[in-house]
């Protein structure tokens, strides 16, 4: 009885579809069935966020996983950026992802470049110093969209948390989709 397998949960993107699964001990495990959300870290800024997942894109064990839109863990999704430019821009007071010299609305315009005291705008002028971003980053915060590694067990966890791709990691995965695009 101890060894008994259970099926895979098979965790598809969809609103969001929780099952309870007691184990042995009287534990719980949580199967996803669906997830549409997730909470996913920015490591070099230390944040996270609430966010969208959009689509699975890569999943080195299985093709047939990306083809089915499953979420599994350590497999890469593209996930909605807004929650982490909105924060950058309100953190640095620069702004994120915008096409060179496109207009920003006026409520943009005033949240960016607000009046601010003489200590509030040397803060930002100090972090200012500090705010450089990866290109390939940047490129994808134009689109809105930026690819993530699902780093939890969604259906064991019921969750489906995960960090943005940043530097060697993201380019090695760059390189992927684009031979996969390729073929």
């Amino acid at each position: 009885k101890f060894e008994m397998g259970r099926p895979t949960s098979m965790t598809k993107i969809g609103q969001q579809r929780i099952h309870t699964v007691r184990t042995r001990g009287g534990g719980k495990k949580y199967r996803a069935l669906r997830l549409d959300h997730g909470n996913y870290s920015w490591g070099s800024e230390a944040i996270s966020r609430k966010t969208r997942i959009i689509s699975v894109e890569y999943n080195a064990s299985n093709n047939e996983l990306v083809r089915t839109q499953t979420l599994v863990k350590n497999c890469i999704v593209r996930i909605d950026a807004t929650p982490f430019r909105q924060w950058y821009e309100a953190h640095y007071a620069l702004p994120l992802g915008r096409k060179k010299g496109a207009k920003l609305t006026e409520a943009e315009e005033k949240t960016l470049n607000k009046k601010r005291s003489k200590k509030t705008q040397k803060k930002y002028e100090e972090r200012r110093k500090v705010s450089k971003i990866d290109q390939h980053l940047e490129e994808q915060f134009t689109s809105g969209k930026v690819l993530a590694c699902v780093s939890s067990r969604p259906g064991q966890c019921g969750r489906c948390d995960g960090y943005i791709l940043e530097g060697k990691e993201l380019d090695f995965y760059h390189r992927k989709l684009k031979t996969k695009k390729g073929k």
